[in-house]
């Protein structure tokens, strides 16, 4: 870095050059941008990074993300409860509530199985779920995990977990291509799939 920068502009620059998809001029901009603007503006930006961590915890019901215990599609009395649609990351989430067309709560796995990376059943919340679902009250479980391999090694491991149950499996539709995930799909695309979900055999 530029002997020209100040130390604080310096650390600043390098942490905005940590983000993803920000390379070193973006990073230098947006530096300079914070620079000249008012003290309150940049403060909002300080005050809302301090509030994403200090707020923002895991729903207890889901593991989505919350500001209380329960989250808010949790905690909507309009909510069918006896579908629970099962995602990979918040994300998916929101991806799938833009939409319009879910009606349901969800379930947050915070990933999915990759044991060449580590990463277990033990690792996500598919204990969490299956007892859920033992609780009872649930009629349909929509695998919503991505499109993928990992994804739907992830539906297929936690179908076999419930194959005794009463509980209808269902898988989203294929017109979410082969390989992609949720995050990236348009919302045509994602109403398709839900709307055309198909048993998981």
């Amino acid at each position: 870095m530029s002997s020209a920068y100040t130390e604080s502009l310096t650390k600043l620059i390098e942490e905005f050059g940590r983000l993803p998809g920000i390379g070193p001029k973006s990073a230098e901009r947006l530096a300079f941008y914070l620079l000249k603007a008012s003290p309150a503006e940049a403060m909002k930006l300080a005050d809302a990074i301090r509030d994403l961590k200090q707020k923002i915890c895991r729903c207890e019901i889901c593991f989505n993300l919350a500001e209380q215990n329960v989250c808010q599609i949790c905690s909507d009395p309009r909510r069918d409860k006896s579908i629970i649609c099962v995602v990979e990351q918040p994300k998916d989430v929101i991806s799938l509530e833009k939409t319009g067309a879910c009606k349901w709560v969800y379930h947050v796995l915070g990933g999915h199985i990759a044991p060449l990376d580590g990463i277990e059943p033990g690792d996500l919340t598919i204990k969490q779920l299956v007892e859920r679902i033992r609780s009872g009250g649930v009629k349909e479980l929509i695998m919503a995990t991505n499109p993928n391999m990992a994804g739907d090694g992830t539906a297929l491991y936690i179908s076999s977990l419930l194959r005794n149950s009463d509980v209808k499996i269902t898988r989203l539709a294929r017109g979410l291509p082969t390989g992609s995930t949720i995050e990236y799909a348009s919302g045509k695309m994602l109403t398709d799939a839900i709307i055309g979900r198909q048993t998981l055999e």
